[in-house]
């Protein structure tokens, strides 16, 4: 369902959210609550494009009090840039990390519509201190898997031929992590590389071209399945990203669960930057089968001019809805916004019942609106509101482990599947569901994601992310 608002914008559905960053720069994922109406004229002059987005902070931006008033345009050579500057003094907080930002309207709506992206159709994990990168993940209908790269592989060189080969150890000692980005060339169909890949069946050498296809949101090999645990039946989802065709994938699979009287649920969103607020609704109602229309889901929270706004979603429980005992939410990192989102909304209602497993997510309690300059393909996605859970908790900047009631920290495995029983999180998942005991996620910083007997790993981000790596932490 689509949320609409009164007023310049209309409001849809998107906060952003974050993963790790590579070259200093975290990056943003969306949860949006937008859809706007177009905004400004139409002129595309660099100095129009900046006036117009000063004009939406400071009518917009959550915190106002923020920004300066001695920003020269000209002293930037792009919008994102100035607004960057802009922004400065609310990252230095901690309360906008990159989160306000310049992107393309057409690329924006053909990734929520349909996860539509061009790349190899891989999520990269990167282990920067012994200078490693990883797959963590790998898409059906993209070219990695097609060429049999999938989660677990080692990417040790790149090139565009074997004649320039050069090792990820050697390209992150020169450049960081983000000289495997520019390594692995432009997000564009058509762009191909030489790729040395380490694995269970050996080395070799694959030649992979990046093409265009659709993210599919809840995998068919792994997205939704039940899980039986020592006699006991437990759901397992794992949800990529939160856009639109993800309603119907995620009604399917609470269905089975309540056919199969599924009553405890493992939540997989370890890498899930976030996405569309309607979808992190539609779950909490899949989830709501023993809530009432009355009880509250979330509350979206503008700054005080803009209290118009303010909306309270209640909990509208659908013929797929189950009533979970226990739920089971794993996270890194790279889980953000509307997938926090998901989480926070839970622990009013299940306190203890409602876990966080694997390790602290980023921390992102606010989301954008969306604010369109059409005649130049802008669009500014601009932090707006706060959300908050039933209780009013909301804030958590540093993440989500100082908020939960219950925590179990864990590694994410990539010697075992995503979904797999004997994979470190989700090993620790069905832990917490069969009631044992286990040692709490102590760090209340921004978390990182970790592998057993490894350095910490991150989702390799590049500084400038498109919207389906804001969304998708990792993705190329």
């Amino acid at each position: 369902m689509i949320r609409r608002w009164t007023g310049l914008v209309a409001l849809a559905a998107t906060l952003s959210g974050c993963g790790g960053g590579g070259g200093g720069t975290a990056a943003t994922s969306t949860a949006t609550t937008t859809t706007a109406t177009t905004a400004g004229g139409t002129s595309c002059s660099l100095a129009d494009r900046q006036a117009w987005a000063l004009a939406q902070l400071q009518e917009w931006y959550l915190f106002p009090e923020t920004l300066p008033t001695n920003v020269n345009p000209a002293s930037y050579t792009t919008v994102s840039d100035y607004i960057d500057a802009l922004t400065a003094n609310a990252r230095a907080q901690g309360r906008d990390r990159y989160f306000s930002y310049l992107t393309s309207i057409a690329s924006e709506d053909a990734y929520y519509n349909s996860g539509a992206s061009a790349g190899f159709g891989v999520r990269l994990s990167t282990d920067a201190v012994n200078r490693r990168v990883y797959i963590a993940e790998a898409f059906e209908g993209a070219p990695a898997l097609a060429a049999g790269i999938d989660r677990g592989a080692e990417i040790v060189a790149i090139g565009t031929t074997a004649a320039d080969l050069r090792t990820v150890s050697a390209i992150i000692a020169a450049e960081g992590t983000a000289g495997v980005t520019t390594a692995l060339g432009p997000n564009t169909a058509g762009t191909t590389r030489l790729l040395r890949i380490s694995d269970a069946a050996g080395t070799r050498d694959v030649s992979v071209a990046k093409a265009d296809y659709s993210l599919t949101p809840v995998s068919s090999r792994y997205g939704a399945k039940i899980i039986a645990d020592n006699g006991r039946q437990v759901g397992y989802l794992n949800l990529r990203t939160f856009i639109t065709t993800a309603d119907p994938a995620l009604r399917q699979a609470f269905a089975s669960f309540r056919a199969a009287g599924v009553t405890n649920v493992v939540i997989d969103l370890r890498y899930n930057g976030g996405g569309l607020v309607s979808i992190a609704e539609l779950i909490g109602d899949l989830l709501g089968a023993a809530r009432s229309t009355s009880d509250v889901v979330d509350y979206t929270v503008f700054r005080p001019e803009k209290a118009s706004n303010n909306t309270t979603r209640y909990f509208q429980p659908t013929a797929q809805s189950i009533a979970p005992m226990k739920l089971a939410f794993i996270g890194t990192g790279g889980t953000a916004s509307a997938s926090e989102l998901t989480i926070n909304a839970q622990i009013p209602y299940l306190h203890p019942n409602a876990a966080l497993i694997g390790t602290n997510t980023y921390g992102k309690p606010v989301g954008q609106i969306a604010l369109d300059r059409a005649a130049c393909d802008d669009r500014f996605r601009i932090i707006a509101f706060a959300t908050q859970n039933s209780a009013r908790t909301s804030g958590y900047f540093t993440g989500l482990a100082s908020v939960v009631e219950a925590s179990c920290q864990a590694g994410d495995d990539l010697t075992h599947p995503l979904g797999d029983p004997a994979e470190a999180s989700t090993r620790a998942a069905l832990d917490f569901i069969a009631g044992k005991s286990c040692t709490r996620i102590a760090d209340a910083s921004v978390g990182t994601q970790s592998a057993t007997g490894e350095g910490k790993r991150e989702l390799l981000t590049p500084a400038h992310p498109d919207t389906a790596q804001r969304e998708t932490p990792g993705l190329f």
